[in-house]
């Protein structure tokens, strides 16, 4: 199967996997010409993004061990997500992708 997906939108995709900053980069960088594929891919990002900010909480205020297990495993989806981007391929996560999508319709 041929790639179609643009190289100006897979690297709007693999910016916003670089750090919170890459984030809001990538989201500046597709507001003016809105990309479908991007756009998945910031809105996964950002839930990884409340994910992690969750496991910072949780770290501090509930519970050392379940912060850190919802730390690495921000930590491994976001690298995760981030190689299927630069692959050119839609975000993947069961339950998760899908709901993160509906969630943050904000940014589409």
């Amino acid at each position: 199967m041929e790639n179609t997906t643009p190289v100006s939108a897979k690297k709007k995709a693999v910016i916003g996997y670089i750090t919170i900053i890459g984030l809001f980069i990538a989201m500046s960088m597709n507001s003016d010409n809105k990309d479908g594929f991007t756009t998945r891919h910031l809105q996964n990002m950002f839930g990884f993004t409340v994910l992690w900010i969750c496991s910072q909480v949780a770290i501090f205020y509930i519970n050392t061990t379940l912060g850190d297990i919802l730390w690495l495993m921000s930590l491994v989806l976001i690298i995760s997500q981030a190689i299927r981007a630069y692959q050119a391929k839609e975000p993947n996560i069961p339950f998760l992708s899908r709901k993160f999508q509906q969630w943050f319709t904000f940014l589409a």
